[in-house]
């Protein structure tokens, strides 16, 4: 495959894209624009990219394939300025959005008749050009998705330049993809970030509740830390779906309040059991809207350097650290040392290869 490919927004996103297409397709062209100069010059350095293109104008006319890989709103404008520039016949157009049918309908009435909508679930913990990742998509769910479902050749065509990031396809038509997005990815975010802003007022009130909220509380909070800007884009752009989500959570609330003041315990315990076999049944270990990660947990002896032990045999063995907890020590007994991982590869291996180095017993929940 020689083409050239324009990837606009050189972010995590944008450059582990580059580097999947080049990997697959050496012969590929990789042009990248970034609103940061820097990112631009690093991923030229790093050879993410093969040219920086001059202009945003002058790249997309001379792409074969182009990729939107910036904020929502930023893309939209993008999309107007591509139906107004001369683009090679057939030049196929897509994106990493995480809202498809505003961003469709735009694409729709710039007149950009081969736009392909795309969002690979995918993520880290990391964000820019820097935490570039060839494997980032590894088994994750790439959703594509395009209007009136006439341009199969190009959906198989923009498979083909995407195979390298061994993701699993899915096409949805745009209503499906924001409702799904809605209610497993964006309304999670929105009560993440409620529930932090709530201890943020109670904590003021009892100090200690920020000493005790690093176990639990900041695992099942984890998803606040994303980017702002991302994420009022996303609510925006999806504002009808998460209406309707958000009208629907509220009045389930208000069902576990009227039940909390009439003791109704038949209710609460059926909602609390209802949720367990719901989560109960969800694959484990498996890419989806929000970003998996995985957690090996480890007995370790509260003695001096057993955790640099630990870490030393991961170093050793080339994996990666996401992030390191001790959930429990004390004197005389075992503690337990939770390792994140990104992949659930590296886990695997590095449960193997600490079981084979020592005796401590590792385990997976």
């Amino acid at each position: 495959m020689n083409k050239k490919v324009l990837i606009v927004g050189l972010g995590l996103i944008g450059s582990s894209l580059a580097l999947c297409i080049k990997k697959e397709h050496p012969l590929v062209t990789i042009i990248g624009i970034d609103s940061l100069e820097k990112s631009e010059m690093f991923a030229l350095k790093r050879q993410i990219i093969n040219q920086r293109g001059e202009s945003f104008e002058l790249a997309a006319e001379q792409a074969d394939v182009i990729f939107l890989c910036t904020p929502v709103k930023s893309m939209l404008k993008q999309l107007k300025t591509l139906g107004q520039l001369s683009l090679k016949e057939g030049v196929i157009i897509s994106d990493v959005g995480s809202t498809k049918l505003e961003i469709i309908e735009t694409a729709e009435q710039a007149g950009l008749k081969t736009f392909i909508g795309g969002h690979p679930m995918a993520g880290s913990h990391k964000s820019g050009v820097t935490a570039a990742d060839e494997n980032l998509f590894e088994n994750a769910y790439y959703i594509l998705t395009e209007p009136k479902l006439k341009a199969q050749s190009q959906v198989d065509e923009l498979q083909r330049l995407l195979k390298g990031t061994r993701a699993k396809f899915v096409v949805l038509t745009p209503e499906e993809h924001d409702q799904i997005t809605g209610m497993l990815s964006h309304l999670p975010h929105i009560i993440a970030a409620g529930l932090v802003n709530q201890s943020k007022v109670f904590n003021e009130e009892h100090p200690r509740s920020r000493q005790l909220a690093a176990g639990g509380f900041r695992d099942i909070t984890r998803i606040a830390s994303s980017d702002p800007q991302m994420w009022t884009d996303i609510l925006l752009s999806n504002k009808a779906a998460l209406l309707d989500l958000m009208t629907i959570w509220q009045t389930e609330m208000e069902q576990v309040v009227s039940w909390l003041k009439t003791e109704n315990t038949e209710a609460i315990y059926q909602f609390f059991y209802e949720a367990k076999e719901t989560r109960n049944q969800m694959p484990v270990h498996k890419e989806g809207a929000i970003p998996a990660f995985h957690d090996l947990f480890v007995d370790v002896p509260d003695v001096p350097g057993v955790i640099a032990e630990i870490t030393g045999l991961l170093g050793k063995a080339k994996l990666s650290l996401i992030n390191l907890k001790i959930l429990e020590t004390r004197e005389d007994i075992y503690g337990i040392l939770q390792l994140t991982f990104k992949r659930e590869e590296d886990l695997k291996k590095a449960k193997e290869y600490i079981e084979r180095e020592t005796n401590y017993l590792c385990y997976e929940k």
